[in-house]
């Protein structure tokens, strides 16, 4: 696991950045004690964003889906999060948090008083060596008992049991099917398998989120003619599968090199998909963005 650079990392709140070791919630507010935060987590390394927009908006349907009705729209968060960026030495790998955060309220916030915060923490990009994972009879919750379709605070420590019970096992990462018992994702990013030589998906049902990676990924395999089928895999369809790999914000692509107690070597589909998404991603630059953004919403 890469570790994160506390000490250096900044928070913006209240129109300032601070150092975010500084408090920023009390001990009334609805999203300390009732875990009604949502947020979203960019990436930034080698001068680029990529997607800042993309998470930017999504923070702001999530809070939607739980009940926040914030005065704020997403470009605003955008501009924050380059404001945070630049204040760091170009090419720092960065990790982007936008949250926002429900204040008053007692069972139920009050949709119109939550804060946004951005915070900014150094943390390198992981290694291509990849990671090894384990299965974890936890699974990802039913829609209709958990904000499946918001990417909120309250979903995480369901993963960070599975991360425990998977590094008490001597794993680094954990592997957790949905509420239907179908294989769904890593416990913080999604999964693509290789199947007889073909790249495939889980089905993507409602009790995780597709991912913004992911769905970039799998974006510029079309432009390519390469068309990724979704189907349900179970368990079992793991141990037939020539490379397992990881999609999520935190390392973009990754491998699985040990799935359970079989080794997985590098394979094609890896190099193809990193090298694809780095591509794509050093072609960016928050400059270039920010004038398409402006020229698109006026």
């Amino acid at each position: 696991m890469n570790s994160a650079d506390w000490s250096c990392a900044i928070t913006w709140h209240r129109g300032q950045w601070k150092n975010s070791l500084e408090p920023i919630a009390a001990g009334a507010d609805h999203a300390l004690w009732m875990g009604s935060a949502v947020f979203d987590g960019a990436r930034a390394f080698e001068g680029c964003i990529p997607d800042l927009d993309l998470h930017c908006q999504r923070l702001l349907r999530s809070a939607a889906r739980v009940g926040m009705e914030p005065a704020l729209r997403w470009e605003q968060v955008h501009d924050l999060c380059l404001d945070g960026v630049a204040q760091f030495r170009t090419g720092t790998a960065l990790y982007i948090r936008p949250m926002l955060m429900p204040v008053r309220g007692f069972l139920l916030n009050k949709p119109e008083e939550c804060e946004l915060s951005v915070t900014l923490t150094p943390l390198p990009m992981p290694s291509d060596q990849g990671f090894s994972a384990c299965l974890t009879q936890l699974r990802r919750p039913h829609p209709d008992s958990a904000p499946t379709d918001a990417k909120a605070a309250c979903l995480y420590p369901n993963s960070h049991r599975a991360l425990r019970e998977a590094m008490a096992r001597g794993f680094d990462n954990a592997l957790v099917l949905d509420h239907q018992g179908d294989v769904a994702e890593f416990a913080g990013a999604n999964l693509l398998v290789v199947l007889d030589g073909q790249l495939r998906s889980p089905l993507m049902r409602a009790s995780f989120l597709n991912g913004l990676t992911r769905q970039r990924l799998l974006g510029l395999l079309r432009e390519q003619g390469v068309m990724v089928p979704e189907q349900a895999l179970t368990p079992a369809d793991l141990e037939h599968a020539s490379e397992i790999l990881s999609t999520g914000n935190m390392g973009q692509v990754m491998r699985c090199h040990r799935f359970e107690q079989r080794l997985l070597a590098e394979g094609p589909w890896f190099r193809r998909l990193h090298g694809l998404y780095r591509q794509w991603a050093l072609a960016q630059h928050p400059q270039r963005r920010t004038a398409g953004l402006e020229q698109a919403h006026g």
